[in-house]
Order: structure tokens, then sequence, then C-alpha cells
């Protein structure tokens, strides 16, 4: 092809407007490729014209030269940049189409743990469920008859304080429960005798918190109605129950105590793992750590349940699960529970 240096010139202007323009429009990069063979490849567009190189003089050529190179580079930056945005939108739309959370870890990702207080409380609820007890729930947010009234706690009782109390600002008045035997009242409005259940879930009390208490702890609770229950079968469940957890070697003993649902009553201690009864600052010098209460239903709250006291008897109970968890995993402080620590927490 022989032309003159301005046939070259204008050659080179067409070429760059024409492939400026369908850059813009290729629709992918297929397109783009067979865009760019068809410019700049072998038999390309730009490198015909710049065959005509070798018929200019040499005053042409150094006029004509830079002007080819120049319209090259120029195309092949439009031809990248047209590039990087396909492949960009290529990932853009496959990622679109997945449901990859960037702002996760990358792989190898790191093992979770599991939290004490759920270890604990599996081994609990296992322990109870071999024992014949069914897992019942209720609600966190209770209205007093079923947190008070019908478990026989009198309108003058130290636990309707609201020193001892977390109370809810609503029309009807509403407590956070302090228990779960708001679980027990409502399951015995429900269902007749025999009854057999374990009550898990988290309580709170207007407590301040320090090695062995908490304004929020999680709590078991178990009841058992039948017919001629007795204070035998209760010391028998819970001796079961705490040779289960703490082994056969475990030293356990009933004391007599008060509560206003049960009548009699027992506190349930376990001798202190920390010191082997010797006295420590976790069982506060006496060789002993209450683990739970219990006791023989009182008739008054199977009667307020629609439950006949005379034809049915039964025994509850409730324990702290963080407070037998310190005793199972050798943790002496309750709070080590709740600050989240890795160091504690990776152990288990």
């Amino acid at each position: 092809m022989i032309m003159n240096i301005h046939e070259f010139k204008t050659s080179c202007t067409a070429i760059e407007q024409e492939y400026k323009t369908k850059i813009n429009a290729a629709a992918d990069s297929s397109a783009l490729e067979e865009l760019r063979i068809a410019a700049l490849g072998r038999k390309g567009t730009l490198t015909e014209l710049l065959k005509a190189l070798k018929d200019f003089s040499i005053e042409e050529r150094k006029e004509a030269g830079p002007l080819g190179n120049t319209l090259k580079q120029t195309l092949s930056v439009l031809f990248d940049e047209k590039a990087e945005f396909f492949a960009i939108k290529e990932i853009n739309d496959t990622l679109n189409q997945t449901d990859l959370d960037l702002t996760l870890p990358a792989y190898p990702v790191a093992c979770g743990h599991r939290h004490p207080l759920s270890i604990a409380q599996e081994r609990m609820t296992t322990i109870l469920a071999h024992l014949g007890f069914e897992w019942a729930e209720g609600p966190w947010v209770e209205d007093e008859k079923h947190n008070f009234d019908l478990l026989n706690v009198p309108l003058h009782h130290p636990a309707r304080d609201a020193q001892d109390t977390f109370f809810v600002e609503t029309k009807a008045p509403l407590v956070l429960r302090s228990h779960t035997s708001n679980v027990q009242s409502r399951y015995m409005e429900k269902h007749k005798p025999p009854l057999r259940i374990m009550a898990p879930g988290r309580v709170f009390r207007n407590d301040s918190l320090d090695a062995t208490h908490s304004p929020v702890f999680h709590q078991i609770e178990g009841l058992y109605v039948d017919k001629n229950v007795s204070l035998a079968d209760l010391k028998s469940d819970l001796t079961a129950f705490m040779k289960g957890l703490f082994g056969n070697k475990a030293e356990i003993r009933f004391r007599p105590s008060f509560f206003p649902f049960t009548e009699p009553s027992v506190e349930v201690d376990v001798k202190c793992v920390f010191c082997q009864g010797k006295g420590c600052n976790v069982c506060k010098g006496n060789g002993w750590i209450e683990m739970l209460g219990a006791g023989i239903v009182h008739p008054n709250v199977l009667k307020n349940c629609g439950i006949n006291p005379d034809e049915f008897s039964g025994y509850a109970f409730g324990m702290g699960v963080e407070r037998l968890a310190m005793m199972m995993l050798n943790i002496k402080d309750i709070r080590a529970f709740y600050e989240n620590d890795v160091r504690l927490l990776k152990q288990f």
C-alpha cells in the first residue's frame, strides 16, 4: 500500500476514532479480544498501516513513525483498561451469585470452643434425662402469679422486694424471673400427674457480682409429681445426680432448710473440691459448698396449680449451673464465665 504522509496521518486518526468507539461498545471480553486482534494482530489494521513506513523517506519516517507508535500505545492502553473492567465485572458477577461473606476470616478458619457453661449444663441435663426428667421451658419475663403467687410465696416475702427481684415497668406487674420455678407452675397448670420435668434456663436476681454471685445466672430446676412421692425419692435421685456429676467419691450432705414452696425443705451440699473440706475462700471456710435447694412440694403449690394434694405428692429442686460448673471444671471465680477470656475458654 503506497500512500503519502498526509494520508498516513488521516488513517491514524480514523483508526483511533474507530477503535475507541468499538472498544467502548464491546459487550464482553471475547468481543474485546477479537477487536484487539483486528487492530494490533499480525494482520491487524494498525499493523498493516505501519508497513507503509518502509515506503517513506527518512524525513517522513521521522514524522510518521512516532505517530504510529503513539497510536499503538494509545490503543493498547484502551484495550488493557477495558480488559480489566471485564475481569472485575466477572468477579463481581460471580460473588453476587454466591453467599460468600468477605468479612469472614480467611482459611484456615480457627475452630471455636463451646462455652464451659454450655458444657456443664449439657452434662447436668443428660444425667437428669437418664433419671427420667423431660425438658420444659417458660418465659424469662414473668407475671407475679407464676413467679410467686402459685408457688406459695406471700406478698411480704423478701424475694418480692425490689432489693431482690428485677421488676419491669408495665401496667400489669411483671418481673424478670428469679428462678425457673415459673416453668413448674405453668407446667402443672396444663398437665396432670405423673410429671417429671427439668427446667433449665437463665434467671435474674438483684445480686452484686462477686466470686460466687451474679445478677444473671443459669439454673436447672426439677419437678417430680406422682402418688406417694417422698423425701426418700428426692434423696435417692439427687444422690444419683451428684454422684453422676462428681463421681462416686463425691461427699454429699443434706441439711434442713426452709423454702415457701416446699415442706419439708433441704439444702444439698458437696464437699469443696478446691480445699478437700479444709476451708478456703470459695467455700467460705466451712469446707462445704451449697449446691442446691430442694424439698417436698408444698400442698398449697399443688392446690394452686390444680392438683389434689390428698392424692398426689412430689419433690422439687433447683440448682445453679455456674456453681456446679465451678466444681466440675475447677474454676474458683464465677466472674470467669462472663469475661470472655479466650485463654480460659479454649481449655474446654
